[in-house]
């Protein structure tokens, strides 16, 4: 209680909290504008007697906005598929990496001007997709879901008013994480997926009411709590994993004081069981079912039937293995470019630092490499088994309806630990400026000749 008083008495995180709290609003709010000649009841209908499937995996991340077909129902999935494709081109092409890891923050700049440009084209032809799938659901004998726009009318409309809502939402991303708390595209991935919590868990309690009555096709009791153990064991792992990390000690060279007293510096380096925090599940996801919505807008059979082999609701037993080597490929390839060994060895080689037994240099960074890649397999294997666990109880059970992903629950448990954490450290800073403060005016009173 006492650290959420000073997060509202400090002016500086109270604006940056508000702020944060005032684009998430906005965004809940575009979630429920549909796009101009969309029923969207009508919409929502058809696309229940279609199945759930992937439409409720990408309705989840998407906060409700993907069957409403509102003007955010691409939501930030774009972004981060433009993101994914200049990040794996940069692994080829030695400009884009002479841009990542040489060109610093002017790099850095243009990656992030041509991740924008690619988001717009990518925004465009999704938008023209889901343009068409909305008019296919214009069954006849049934309810009316789009306009009387000619087709080719409708969809630039609709592919417009998607791109359009996709760059707003873009842009909501890039301000919180400039001038708010946390990380914005994560914080809008996990503002959707809570939006859909309540809705969540009233359908939990209404099928346990259910169960406990005895009706017909809904699973025993002790199904639901097999499922709330699954849950709550599942929440303590990701807390317990995301705060785990290996301490590599690191000695400082001796030097002598103004007395020429020798003295010796100690301390150590922490490397995070799970570098990539919750990005490899978030690409891994993405890649994997872009092929099954490229197939929902298109007619071509041979692309239908190899994504229905990547639907977990389906083909688990195909989509494990392909799950879990995306989200170790994933994670190594992100690992790669949150942490460089060979530039941590150089910087701590430049300060007089070095592991014990270990010689500085290059050594020393096969030796933190080492290390890393040893992290780094363990917390992908924990990444996949937290995202599949619940998805094996749930798929496996006869009649429960019910959604409960480890992906989800992770990237909530993720991005909420990950903003606690920022909040941390900038109260602690400015505490820290307070201390500074204190010191400047007691030491021009002592200069004044009042103390």
């Amino acid at each position: 209680m006492n650290r959420l008083r000073n997060l509202f008495a400090i002016p500086e995180l109270r604006k940056r909290l508000i702020f944060t709290l005032v684009l998430l609003a906005i965004y809940r709010l575009g979630v429920h504008v549909s796009v101009p000649g969309v029923n969207a009841e009508n919409l929502q209908a058809a696309l229940r007697r279609g199945g759930g499937g992937l439409f409720d995996v990408v309705d989840l991340f998407s906060g409700g906005a993907f069957k409403k077909f509102s003007v955010f129902a691409l939501g930030i999935a774009p972004y981060i598929t433009a993101s994914i494709v200049l990040q794996l081109m940069g692994a080829v092409v030695p400009y884009l990496e002479n841009l990542q890891k040489k060109e610093g923050e002017a790099g850095r700049q243009k990656i992030n001007q041509w991740t924008r440009y690619l988001t717009v084209l990518l925004a465009f032809v999704q938008g023209m997709g889901i343009a068409s799938l909305a008019q296919s659901q214009n069954a006849p004998g049934l309810e009316v879901v789009t306009s009387s726009l000619s087709p080719t009318a409708f969809r630039l409309l609709a592919a417009f008013t998607l791109s359009v809502g996709t760059i707003f939402v873009m842009w909501i991303g890039e301000q919180i994480t400039e001038r708010g708390i946390g990380n914005g595209i994560s914080l809008l991935i996990f503002a959707g997926i809570v939006a859909g919590l309540p809705q969540a868990m009233t359908t939990l309690t209404v099928m346990i009411s259910q169960s406990l009555r005895n009706l017909p096709n809904v699973p025993p009791p002790g199904i639901f709590i097999l499922l709330i153990s699954a849950m709550i064991v599942v929440l303590l792992a990701v807390v317990l994993v995301e705060n785990a990390y290996r301490r590599i000690p690191i000695h400082y060279a001796r030097r002598a004081d103004s007395a020429g007293m020798s003295s010796q510096r100690s301390s150590y380096m922490p490397l995070k069981l799970n570098t990539a925090g919750v990005m490899p599940v978030i690409f891994a996801s993405s890649v994997i079912f872009f092929p099954a919505t490229i197939a929902q807008f298109t007619r071509w059979e041979w692309l239908a039937k190899a994504a229905s082999y990547l639907s977990p609701q389906t083909h688990f037993w195909i989509y494990t293995p392909v799950f879990v080597g995306v989200v170790i490929f994933f994670a190594f390839f992100y690992t790669s470019i949150v942490f460089n060994p060979d530039e941590t060895a150089e910087n701590m080689k430049r300060s007089g630092g070095y592991i014990p037994g270990i010689r500085p240099g290059k050594e020393t960074s096969v030796f933190m490499d080492g290390i890393l890649s040893k992290l780094t397999f363990v917390g992908a294997i924990y990444l996949a088994l937290v995202s599949l666990v619940p998805l094996l109880i749930t798929n496996n059970i006869q009649g429960l309806n019910f959604y409960f992903g480890g992906t989800s629950l992770l990237i909530v448990v993720g991005v909420a630990m990950d903003s606690a954490a920022q909040l941390e450290s900038l109260l602690v800073m400015r505490r820290y400026d307070g201390f500074l403060e204190k010191g400047r005016i007691r030491g021009r009173s002592t200069r004044g000749g009042v103390a």
